[in-house]
């Protein structure tokens, strides 16, 4: 393999340790508008520590970094124990607390004389000082790999996003005489089945291709994606991922000692997907991501660490776009499984055994963890990967019709007045859907994008099926549950118009107990009545009378509208008008007295206990009520209408009452009566006590 040479070297560090040189990037110069341009840097601390199970590096401050690791000599030797690092932050000048770093990252199936054994790098923000322990596994008493270092990387400002100005040139760089291997032929890049999500290039995130000189080897396809996380805190600013993805890149090339990046993309949790290894995104470049299973399969990384805080939705929509677009461009199902072959002989996370050169079974969407052992992609992603392979295969997942505006539900139907809008939802993101349709009767009428969610439609009258159908990016089809609508127009009737009658309570100047009738029907359904004037009031479709009050002496308007479950409505008024008449007003009979107390109807009333006398009013109108006092002493009273005994009432009370409507009848229509009260005279209590009649008209 043809090695760099660097021709600008240099490592700052300033404190305790040994200081090991790495190669970096020539400065550019100061003085450009906005953040000041600066190159990646990758520095060495080494480990040192008497005791044959650990290492140390005391506090010790550094020049600027962002990203940290651990690594040590022999790629394929296994760290068995712990490695926590805590870091001095650059702006607060404060320490943070103690992170233990991911140890079991995989290494490359074809070791080469310089690469390293380390640790999954860990992303810290800007900071300027570190602090490093490394001990062996309780209970284990081989040494810790030689060379034990902490790496520190500084991903640098070198875009023109971060500079606002043009990026520097990548610095120069010499090639050694050791012959290059002979690079795998450059494939196609078949079509795939779905489209190409947006790709953030080596180029826009600042990879500095010196770095990876040796050309890109490639697969005979892609079979299979597996997904993994990058480690590190998930409190990142999306603006720094282009620096997080420079700096695993330079920590893969400088640290492990690789010829690039292991994966071949890269997500932030803002869903923004990053061109990982180089060679051409859409041809099946060999990545160095899951050791034994390279050479069939593509690595997609999502920026963070997610054992116990789970991806973001934007994150596994990307992955998603990512893993079907690929698997597409060779015809694989993401949510199917398929046979790998084992380019190792190793055990997984879950120990199943793998024996190089033996096919086995593979989800098309796996974690790192099925086929290497590591706890990546962290349990919390892990658990996130059927989601993945839903979103990713389809048909659109979670799709349901959310509301039907402009029309309202009567049981399992709707109904509207034939414009309605269908809104709907879906679990899975819109980038991966290609269009909805409203479906009327099973015929689309209406369109739109994967990122619509609403649309108004036209019904004819009459009833019908109402559903949406989704079309994945694959061409997968879901459609939603059929709603049945009725569309229609017309009205309400009122069979019966309000009409206003009197009835038993207690009366007083200011009102009169009322009630309110009505009938309504609909040729579909009625929903509800609703009384305008003079008071408001709602009722039920089934509803056909209100008991209400109404003032005596004003001509009010009941006015009414009726509902039906589409919206149309019609309305309908009356106009009635209560009338008291005082017992003065009366053609009396017999001997009858004056009584005055407040508590009487105008403050008098009179009063008789003579058998056979009588009080009679004639009037107009289509609703009468005798209105009484009441007490243990009452007696009884005979009640005529027009001429006729209507009832024998008995005013008789436990406890005394004033005011009472105690006998009423409401006849069909406005009409000249005479209501007459005859003294029964009863044994005892002969007394009758009367404050008058209402009536309506």
């Amino acid at each position: 393999m043809r090695r760099r040479a660097w021709l600008t070297l240099g490592a700052v560090l300033i404190g305790g340790g040994g200081v090991v040189t790495y190669a970096t990037a020539s400065p550019s110069d100061p003085g450009a508008p906005g953040q000041e341009r600066r190159p990646v840097e990758v520095y060495g601390l080494a480990l040192k520590g008497t005791a044959a199970g650990e290492r140390k590096l005391p506090r010790t401050e550094t020049e600027q970094f962002s990203l940290v690791g651990v690594s040590w000599t022999g790629a394929l030797k296994p760290l068995e124990g712990t490695a926590q690092v805590r870091t001095r932050g650059l702006e607060s000048g404060e320490w943070g607390a103690w992170r233990s770093l991911e140890l079991n990252a995989a290494p490359p199936e074809e070791v080469e004389a310089g690469m390293r054994g380390a640790s999954q790098p860990l992303w810290v923000g800007p900071s300027d000082g570190v602090e490093a322990r490394v001990v062996h596994e309780d209970g284990t008493t081989a040494a810790l790999p030689k060379g034990l270092e902490v790496n520190l990387v500084d991903p640098g400002v070198v875009t023109e996003a971060e500079t606002r100005v043009d990026a520097p040139e990548p610095a120069a760089f010499a090639m050694d005489e050791s012959p290059s291997p002979s690079p795998s032929p450059e494939p196609t890049a078949p079509p795939s089945t779905v489209p190409q999500p947006p790709v953030t290039s080596r180029a826009d995130w600042g990879a500095d291709e010196s770095k990876s000189p040796d050309p890109s080897e490639y697969n005979a396809e892609v079979k299979a994606v597996f997904v993994h996380h990058t480690d590190g805190a998930n409190d990142y600013d999306c603006a720094e991922s282009p620096a997080i993805v420079r700096g695993i890149y330079a920590y893969h090339t400088e640290v492990n000692g690789w010829n690039d990046v292991g994966y071949n993309f890269l997500v932030d949790k803002c869903g923004t997907v990053f061109e990982g290894r180089k060679g051409g995104i859409d041809r099946p470049v060999l990545g160095a991501h899951t050791y034994g299973f390279n050479r069939e399969s593509a690595g997609v990384a999502v920026l963070g660490a997610h054992g116990t805080g789970a991806a973001s939705s934007a994150a596994l929509a990307s992955v998603a776009r990512v893993t079907a677009w690929k698997l597409g461009q060779y015809g694989a199902d993401p949510a199917g499984t398929v046979k790998l072959t084992a380019g190792a002989t190793q055990t997984n996370y879950f120990g199943t055994a793998f024996t190089a050169g033996e096919e086995y079974t593979f989800k098309r969407v796996s974690g790192h963890r099925d086929g290497f052992n590591t706890e990546c992609p962290g349990n919390a992603l892990y658990a996130q990967l059927p989601t993945v392979r839903t979103w990713a295969a389809g048909p659109v997942d979670g799709l349901r019709i959310v509301s039907l505006t402009d029309a309202t539900a009567k049981g399992s139907t709707y109904y509207t007045k034939g414009t309605p809008v269908v809104r709907w939802s879906a679990t899975t993101p819109a980038a991966l859907i290609k269009r909805y349709d409203v479906l009327v009767d099973g015929r689309s009428v209406a369109g739109t994008s994967g990122a619509g969610y609403a649309k108004r439609i036209t019904l004819t009258p009459g009833s019908h099926t109402v559903s949406v159908r989704a079309t994945h990016q694959s061409g997968a089809v879901s459609t939603t549950d059929a709603l049945t609508v009725v569309a229609e127009t017309t009205a309400p009737v009122f069979t019966a118009a309000p009409t206003l009658g009197l009835r038993a309570g207690t009366v007083n100047t200011g009102s009169a107990p009322v009630t309110l009738r009505w009938k309504a029907t609909d040729d579909q359904a009625l929903r509800q009545v609703r009384l305008l004037t003079p008071s408001t009031a709602t009722f039920s479709a089934a509803a056909y009378l209100s008991n209400r009050t109404a003032k005596p002496g004003i001509a009010s308007t009941w006015s009414m509208r009726a509902y039906d479950y589409a919206g149309n409505h019609r309305d309908t008024a009356a106009t009635y008008t209560p009338v008291i008449l005082r017992e003065s007003a009366a053609v009396r009979t017999g001997t009858w007295s004056t009584r005055s107390s407040t508590s009487y109807l105008g403050g008098k009333s009179y009063s008789s206990a003579s058998k056979g006398a009588s009080l009679s009013w004639t009037f107009t109108g289509r609703s009468a009520a005798w209105v009484v006092s009441r007490a243990s002493s009452s007696g009884q009273a005979y009640v005529y209408v027009d001429g006729v005994k209507a009832a024998t009432v008995d005013l008789r009370s436990a406890a005394t009452s004033y005011r009472q409507a105690i006998w009423t009848k409401t006849w069909t229509a406005n009409a000249r009566h005479t209501v007459k009260i005859v003294v029964v005279g009863t044994s005892g209590r002969p007394t009758v006590t009367t404050d008058g009649l209402v009536y309506i008209r």
